[in-house]
């Protein structure tokens, strides 16, 4: 028998890509970088710097690399708990205001559709963070859970846009310094 939802613990997005389930697995974990969102909604980096990464396999970390006045600064947002290529993916998810014992989980599922594949993003865990934490946003858990399925919409929105070849959140092209 599964363990019974807790009202506020999840937010959830789907969004169909027309590639395998294969393909948009790759996309999703090795390609991260070229389709997520940049700007401090969605990334820790200022403006269009940084990359964000998902090394393979269960432990692998997810984490932002940035350059600053004071050298490299990697800030780890969670790590792999399940690498499963290419059905499902689950990762331990923190924010960076988090306390130490402060997680959440984002299971991402790749199902095979008529068009292609049905990717579905579920981040539970919401219910174990404290009603007045900043990420909240002072948001009542209904409106907070919304928003949450929002921003992963958006999210899943560019990853559809690069399973068909776009290079949506890419780095601006950078002029080669060699003359």
């Amino acid at each position: 028998m599964p363990a019974p939802r807790i009202p506020g613990d999840e937010a959830r997005a789907t969004v169909s890509v027309a590639v395998t389930p294969a393909e948009a697995f790759r996309i999703f974990t090795q390609e991260v970088n070229l389709w997520w969102r940049r700007g401090r909604r969605f990334r820790i980096a200022p403006g269009q710097h940084g990359i964000v990464c998902i090394e393979p396999g269960p432990g692998g970390r997810l984490f932002e690399s940035f350059d600053t006045p004071q050298g490299e600064q990697v800030v780890q947002i969670g790590r792999t708990l399940a690498w499963e290529p290419p059905h499902r993916l689950l990762l331990e998810w923190r924010v960076a205001n988090f306390a130490p014992d402060e997680r959440t989980e984002v299971e991402v599922l790749f199902q095979p559709a008529a068009t292609g594949t049905q990717v579905t993003v579920v981040h539970r865990g919401w219910a174990a963070i404290r009603p007045d934490h900043p990420v909240r946003h002072g948001l009542a858990v209904r409106e907070f859970i919304r928003m949450r399925g929002l921003w992963w919409g958006e999210q899943l929105t560019l990853l559809r846009l690069r399973a068909v070849g776009g290079p949506i959140g890419a780095p601006p092209p950078q002029a080669d310094p060699t003359p």
